[in-house]
């Protein structure tokens, strides 16, 4: 019998780094090299390559295959707009039923914000995603089409549906309950209406809170159950039918039930929908606070802003080039430059930092800060998504929506939680009727287990405290471009600070200057095209620069060029072969003072040197002792001369130096030494990437620095003790909800199962396990919420 043909299937994929017809070829090999690859063609102009193949090969593989060879697969990324996940086993749903489709890599669907991000191999229309996950019976769109979400307006469409619901219910609860709790008002109710006409109203009652408020549960559960994926709705929708069903088979026809069992339960039906509306209503209320730090950063961009003649125009129509006036007290509405006018600009709510920032012509200001008493006039640089401000909430938001490598633990569980539970349940109602031959006893058992296992709190452990955490960094001045990021840098030991611009202030001057009158001019001439951080002091004090040729950078080592006819070198002592002893003994000198040494050479004999010095930054101590006080040990990498190195880490309290370091060489000791990196985001970028973690000393207008995974708004060490303390607090906060999570229902579904009744224990009712499980999702949120006071060091 002939083997069924091979299923072909194409793949189109977009990669980075193809830069030339060789990057082409060399990318059609790797791929046409994998078995099961069939064709592979490669399109320099649109980046992208089409490939034909069956199994065994995969996306996945290919994809590993083109990474190792130079050339990534971009990634498309989608974001959904999902309502209708109430549970952890709703976002493992999501997740599947997005996986499933055709071209997508990866889907993460988050709780807490209501969203799903789905990586796609290839691009998909955003329509058909949305579609599957609709008709996996949630309601999703497109994000980019989704109307803002309004947690105050799900609050108060719950506590509504909560009103009319107990308003339908009180009456049920105090006939029954009332009626077991006295005696005296049970005899008098029978007496006055009769226990018929008593039940008559409970099951009418109750059947309107199950057909009206309670409906959400069982359109939604109930379709769960027969597509074999049942969630939170599931249990509670079985569970209050069932109640419903029994009481209603014992109201209409009691001779289908035995004497002893004939009892009524529609006052546990009702009262456990009551609850749980109340418990979401709270839900919604405890997740619009956890989101308030975005809500906060959205709202400080002003919605009208005033050109120079007055006139007040939506912030909407600016474009780049206009100018407006800032008037003392307002809000900057877009990213511009000062043009004209002084003032002191509060920029506390984008970089955490305290302190007014003073601005005059040329200098930057950005959307959202507060300008102070002086008037400016700004020209517009950037607007709408581009401006910082937009950046910030599109990075908290990414790290928000991400999934820390813990959440896999609680994936797995949830994944058969539900269905573990109901076969519970089962196993539990039919347990109690073997038993006692009780079909109500069974009855209730099932149903308390069934109610009290609802996984709401499993489902928001994680995300809600990502959720409050990164948006209490932002205020902080801190963003986590990834979430995971947030979870490594928690179980950090070691961190290593690049020294100059990061523990120093990056801004040296020169000191002395010991050899001809031409040193200084001649050295400025090279450094005038230098990007070096010592280059802008040389300028600086050299006042007019003459003119150079030829310019030749040698990293790690120094430059050359022509000057004045003449070849001139700038540099560290190892780029020359030999140095006067009269100025080695001066280098030795400022070397032992901290002070960074530049020998001037012209016509390849060094007549000159140049001392420059760049004091640490007022923080700097107190981060290296707060880190100490973390358990975590700081360290300093530089390209700098071993003594400077040393002076400047002893008073700082750096025992562990690494100086003299190339580029290259800083790589190695990352890559060995492991642990997190500091540097400037810039010309540390490759050890930033290579970094357990890989943390980028910013400024207030330089958020895009992609090589670090976490970015500091201000140039600030003090903000790395910070990060690692709300890291590992959001850490501790995430064991904690987990722990009360997962031990909650491990502790409360056998005592709901009646284990404990043949020792003389309790057995839950199901409005107390409706109550309880409420009140679990609530204690998570409670606790995460903790995290907005969390304090930065100082």
């Amino acid at each position: 019998m002939n083997a069924p043909a091979p299923v072909n299937e194409t793949a189109r994929l977009h990669l980075e780094g193809m830069s030339c017809a060789s990057c082409v070829a060399r990318v059609e090999r790797v791929l046409t090299a994998q078995e099961g690859v069939e064709t592979a063609s490669a399109n320099f102009g649109t980046g992208e390559t089409l490939v034909r193949f069956h199994a065994p090969a995969t996306r996945e593989g290919m994809a590993g295959a083109l990474a190792k060879a130079g050339y990534p697969v971009k990634p498309l990324v989608v974001d959904l707009s999902v309502e209708g996940m109430t549970c952890a086993a709703c976002t493992g749903r999501v997740e599947r039923v997005l996986k499933a489709q055709p071209g997508v890599a990866s889907a993460v669907a988050n709780l807490a914000t209501r969203r799903a991000q789905v990586t796609l191999w290839e691009p998909v229309p955003p329509e058909r995603l949305a579609a599957a996950v609709t008709k996996a019976g949630y309601v999703a769109t497109p994000l980019a089409s989704a109307r803002p979400a309004d947690p105050r307006a799900e609050e108060r469409k719950l506590w509504r549906a909560a009103a009319l619901a107990g308003a339908l219910t009180l009456p049920v609860f105090v006939t029954e309950m009332g009626g077991h709790l006295i005696p005296a008002f049970h005899h008098w109710l029978g007496m006055t209406f009769g226990t018929r006409q008593i039940w008559l109203m409970q099951f009418v009652l109750a059947t309107l809170v199950l057909a009206g408020p309670g409906r959400r549960f069982t359109l939604k559960g109930l379709p769960a159950l027969l597509r074999g994926a049942p969630d939170m709705n599931s249990l509670v929708a079985v569970g209050t039918l069932a109640a419903w069903a029994y009481s209603t088979v014992v109201l209409f026809a009691p001779s289908l039930v035995p004497a002893a069992s004939r009892a009524v339960y529609f006052e546990a039906a009702a009262v456990i929908v009551v609850l749980i509306l109340v418990g979401r209503a709270m839900e919604a209320r405890a997740r619009g606070q956890a989101g308030a730090a975005i809500a906060r950063l959205v709202g400080l961009q002003p919605k009208t802003a005033r050109l120079e003649d007055g006139t007040e125009v939506p912030v909407a129509s600016l474009l780049p080039g206009m100018r407006i006036a800032l008037r003392p007290g307002e809000r900057v509405p877009v990213d511009g430059a000062v043009v004209s006018g002084g003032s002191a600009v509060d920029e506390s709510m984008l970089t955490g930092e305290p302190l007014p920032v003073a601005k005059r012509a040329g200098d930057a200001v950005s959307a959202g800060t507060v300008n102070g008493t002086g008037a400016l006039t700004v020209e517009v640089r950037t607007v709408g998504a581009g401006t910082v401000l937009a950046r910030i909430v599109a990075l908290v938001e990414e790290a928000q929506g991400s999934k820390l490598p813990v959440q896999a633990l609680v994936d797995r569980v949830t994944l058969w939680f539900v269905p573990v539970v109901m076969a519970i349940a089962l196993v539990t109602a039919a347990v109690w009727l073997a038993v006692t031959g009780d079909i109500a006893r069974a009855l209730v058992s099932g149903v308390s287990v069934l109610i009290i296992a609802c996984p709401c709190a499993m489902g928001l452990a994680v995300p809600v405290s990502i959720l409050v955490g990164s948006g209490r960094a932002a205020e902080l001045g801190v963003l986590f471009r990834r979430g995971d990021a947030l979870q490594r840098l928690a179980g950090v030991t070691r961190v290593a600070f690049d020294k100059t611009g990061t523990l120093t202030e990056g801004k040296p001057r020169v000191m002395a200057v010991h050899g001809p009158g031409w040193v200084l001019p001649g050295a400025a001439a090279v450094e005038a095209s230098s990007e070096h951080p010592l280059a802008a002091a040389v300028l600086a004090a050299a006042g007019e620069v003459p003119e150079a040729t030829g310019f030749v950078a040698h990293p790690g080592l120094g430059a050359e060029a022509v000057v004045a006819g003449a070849p001139t070198l700038v540099g560290a002592a190892r780029m020359f072969p030999t140095i006067p002893p009269r100025l080695r003994v001066l280098a030795d000198e400022a070397a032992a003072q901290g002070q960074s040494v530049l020998f001037v050479a012209r016509n390849g004999a060094v007549q000159g040197l140049i001392t420059v010095a760049d004091a640490p930054r007022a923080s700097a101590a107190r981060a290296v002792a707060a880190l100490k006080d973390m358990g975590v040990t700081p360290a300093m990498i530089s390209g700098d001369s071993p003594v400077a190195a040393r002076v400047v880490a002893a008073a700082l309290g750096i025992s562990d130096v690494s100086a003299g370091v190339l580029p290259e060489g800083k790589l190695d000791l990352i890559r060995t030494q492991g642990g997190a990196f500091v540097g400037d985001g810039i010309n540390d970028a490759p050890a930033l990437a290579a970094a357990e973690v890989g943390i980028a000393m910013g400024t207030g207008t330089d958020v895009a620095i992609e090589a670090g995974e976490v970015v500091l708004m201000r140039g600030d060490p003090l903000a790395v003790a910070s990060a690692i303390r709300l890291s590992r607090a959001v850490m501790r906060n995430i064991r904690q909800n987990l722990a009360w999570a997962f031990g909650y229902n491990a502790a409360l579904i056998p005592v709901a199962a009646g284990v404990l009744v043949p020792f003389g224990g309790p057995q839950l009712s199901p409005m107390l396990a409706a109550a309880a499980m409420a009140l679990s999702s609530v204690f998570v949120l409670t606790n995460a919420l903790r995290l907005r006071f969390v304090k930065e060091v100082t």
